[in-house]
């Protein structure tokens, strides 16, 4: 009978070729250790510094409803939204109240729309220690006095327009709420006339309710300072009855007070059908900012500036396409990451890129460029500590088989054999790669001639006479 076929046997040095192979990768990890510890702790501390992911919520204060901030805050928060960044709009009075939230650590507002003028600062170039920066300037927001005809015709004689502010005395005016920019900037423009605010009768109302308290005529005038695009301003523009105030002292109102620009509004922009307004009719202009805390994340500023492009490039009643936004600002200092933006444009990884991606390469670059620079020379060094770490295994063997040899002659050479055999049963389980197998021979055959010479020492058995 034919004996069955024996299952394959598993080659014999399977199990050793695995144990090189296992300890090569393990003195590897083991040398290369030190280095990746340190570049881990470079990068991790490098990502605490520069901090690259910014938050996911932005908190902006807008306006009141129906106004140009709480219009203008919706773009921002659906630009923003496609990043993944949810904005927090807070209605509130105005450009002053927004101001005051700036400047309170705890209200956690951590941008905001700013007219012109509304904080009594010095030029930006001047030194300046509050913690807010501006993103740049958005739009103008004309001063717009609206008053009824037949209060003119009332107060002045019939037929007659307001010229200046100086014909208002005895009119009941409204300029607006407390906390909005244009109490404090109609106090300025009057004591710029010369007018006595106590000779009007003026009301704080908030916008709705003033404009409801105008039409029914229990109101003279009513003043906002507003981009054109605000719905009531819109509305007030084509109300019969109604008329608006030109600043023909325009360009003399901005010399004395350099934070308002004079603007024209165009005869027919706002219906060019019915021909309204019949006239160029002439403004004065704050210039609207959107301002932050210059601890928000540069980041958020990146984004918003490049939200604030597509809001406000494209040319209005008062100002050409391109020209807002833009960075220059009377009051306030510009951010470091707003002026990169303004000056380079959209980095362009974020053209091929998702914005989160491209920040992280964006701001860790410089940062991943200096940790190899360390890491490269230490590198370098891995190589002769591996082959050090692999050789030791071998050669300190060598250090007890020079005290067996030199012990030779002094002890009993079986005890001494004994010894070599127990240093050659472990020096067989050593693990090394296959590349050091040479040394590893080398040794135990070093082994073998110590032991040799310690059996051709040892006196053979001495026999009595064979025949005895």
């Amino acid at each position: 009978m034919t004996a069955p076929d024996a299952a394959p046997a598993r080659p014999a040095d399977a199990g050793p070729t695995l144990r090189g192979r296992w300890s090569s990768l393990r003195d590897l990890i083991v040398a290369q250790l030190p280095v990746l510890l340190l570049v881990g702790l470079a990068l991790a501390a490098a990502y605490w510094l520069v901090q690259p992911t910014p938050p996911k919520r932005l908190v902006l204060a807008t306006g009141v409803p129906q106004g140009a901030y709480a219009e203008f805050g919706q773009r921002f928060a659906e630009r923003l939204r496609v990043h993944g960044i949810e904005v927090e709009l807070r209605e509130t009075q105005g450009a002053a109240e927004n101001l005051a939230l700036l400047r309170d650590p705890r209200s956690g507002v951590d941008v905001a729309f700013v007219q012109g003028g509304s904080s009594g600062k010095r030029p930006a170039d001047e030194p300046d220690d509050e913690p807010l920066v501006s993103l740049g300037s958005l739009f103008y927001e004309p001063v717009w006095l609206f008053y009824r005809e037949d209060s003119a015709a009332r107060h002045l004689g019939s037929g007659a327009r307001v010229a200046n502010l100086a014909q208002l005395a005895g009119w009941r005016v409204n300029v607006g709420a407390p906390g909005s920019g244009v109490p404090p900037l109609m106090a300025r423009l009057l004591d710029a006339y010369g007018v006595d605010p106590a000779t009007l009768a003026l009301s704080q109302l908030p916008l709705t309710p003033a404009v409801v308290e105008f039409l029914e005529g229990r109101l003279d005038a009513v003043v906002f300072a507003s981009a054109p695009e605000a719905p009531m301003v819109q509305m007030l523009l084509r109300t019969p009855g109604v008329a608006l105030l030109d600043f023909v002292q325009a360009q003399a109102l901005a010399r004395r007070l350099p934070f308002l620009t004079p603007v024209t509004l165009p005869r027919g922009v706002v219906d060019l059908a019915a021909d309204q307004p019949p006239a160029d009719v002439h403004l004065v202009a704050p210039t609207a900012s959107l301002l932050a805390r210059e601890t928000l994340h540069p980041a958020l500023v990146q984004l918003l500036v490049q939200a604030a492009r597509q809001v406000h490039g494209d040319a209005g009643w008062f100002h050409a396409a391109g020209e807002f936004p833009h960075p220059a600002h009377p009051e306030w200092r510009l951010a470091d990451e707003a002026r990169r933006v303004y000056d380079a444009g959209t980095p362009w990884l974020q053209r091929y890129l998702p914005f989160w991606l491209a920040n992280l390469v964006d701001r860790m670059w410089l940062v991943l460029i200096s940790v190899i620079a360390v890491a490269l020379p230490l590198a370098r060094v891995l190589p002769p500590l591996v082959e050090f770490r692999i050789r030791s295994r071998i050669f300190r063997w060598y250090a007890q088989l020079r005290e067996v040899e030199d012990a030779a002659g002094r002890r009993p050479a079986a005890e001494l054999v004994a010894r070599l055999d127990d240093i050659d049963r472990r020096v067989e389980h050593v693990p090394v790669p296959l590349s050091y197998a040479e040394e590893l021979y080398a040794l135990r055959s070093h082994i073998q001639l110590v032991r040799r010479r310690l059996l051709a020492q040892e006196p053979g058995p001495t026999g009595g006479g064979a025949g005895s």
